[in-house]
């Protein structure tokens, strides 16, 4: 199975999938609750399927958490193609 296909991600995985966000960036997100995400022990997790509906979400991440670079229209753009 593909890994972009994978129902549940961990953070290098959804850094992976959202190429202008770094780890460290998905990590604080997390940790702030600005993405969808659940932690299991000590480790995050997350939701492929709640992370595509955050893409078509109209908001910037931008809007979320300022020190992000990307915002996730232009996320979305970029894997739109």
């Amino acid at each position: 199975m593909n890994k972009n296909h994978l129902p549940i991600m961990t953070i290098a995985e959804v850094a992976e999938y959202l190429p202008k966000v770094s780890r460290a960036s998905v990590y604080k997100l997390a940790q702030r609750g600005k993405i969808p995400c659940q932690k299991v022990g000590r480790h995050w997790r997350f939701h492929r399927q709640a992370i595509d509906e955050m893409l078509r979400s109209p908001k910037p991440l931008a809007e979320h958490a300022p020190d992000t670079e990307a915002s996730l229209q232009d996320i979305a753009r970029d894997r739109a193609g």
